[in-house]
């Protein structure tokens, strides 16, 4: 819930004219057939191609096919990405797979660069004994944190933004304050409440959302609070309003 398929997609849609992406979405493919979805986000084959009862082509010349398309790119100055997500699902044959095209290279450079796109039980998979080369070929790695409680405010105010046009439903800094503590900052939780507190705020017929609304909303959605803002605590061991 932290953005990762969303960041996938916003890399593919600002990539170069030069650059050939391919994104698979499903880790359980057999590797002919993760191989196939390969070349055909490539644009190497088409999807409709392959024929009833005709020969289908083996993994050696999926991988031929894929190495010759990739070798082709380099006197165009072009390259070629893979992005592979849920990658903590991926089985132990096309991981291996995996490891085989990330050899694809040339005397100077890598011929196909390749994301593994996953949630944090990727990282001990491929410390594993059995992955540990693919590990070791692993050069950048970084983690999506939840968002803080000013990038949850930004946040909610370009959705807003986006969704609203020229309406003005705001929510107050107490709602936000509150949205972060039931979130912890996770995209998807702060999409589910708010769209909650929204709805809450139509039927109680005003477009300012508060914090009893949001309250209100985190309850519908059975959610607990994952963080409690300082101030929050502080005013309540006082007993003062809420702000």
């Amino acid at each position: 819930g932290t953005g990762k398929t969303t960041l996938c997609r916003a890399l593919l849609e600002n990539v170069e004219r030069k650059t050939f992406t391919a994104l698979l979405l499903n880790p359980f493919l057999p590797e002919e057939d993760l191989l196939r979805a390969i070349l055909q986000d490539l644009g190497v084959v088409s999807r409709g191609e392959e024929r009833p009862g005709t020969r289908r082509p083996s993994k050696q010349e999926l991988v031929n096919t894929l190495h010759d398309f990739l070798l082709s790119l380099v006197p165009l100055g072009a390259r070629a990405v893979l992005i592979i997500d849920e990658a903590q699902n991926l089985p132990l044959p096309i991981l291996e797979q995996i490891r085989i095209l990330s050899n694809f290279e040339t005397d100077k450079e890598k011929l196909l660069q390749i994301f593994l796109v996953g949630q944090l039980n990727l990282v001990p998979l491929l410390r594993s004994p059995e992955l540990r080369q693919i590990d070791q070929r692993v050069s950048i790695r970084y983690q999506l944190k939840p968002l803080t409680e000013d990038e949850v405010g930004a946040y909610v105010s370009h959705r807003l933004a986006i969704a609203n046009g020229a309406r003005s439903v705001i929510f107050s800094p107490a709602a936000l304050r509150v949205v972060h503590d039931y979130s912890g900052g996770n995209p998807r939780l702060i999409n589910m409440l708010c769209d909650r507190a929204l709805l809450g705020g139509y039927t109680a017929q005003t477009t300012r959302i508060d914090e009893d609304l949001v309250v209100t909303a985190a309850e519908g959605l059975d959610l607990k609070p994952l963080v409690r803002s300082q101030r929050s605590i502080f005013n309540r061991f006082l007993g003062w309003p809420r702000p």
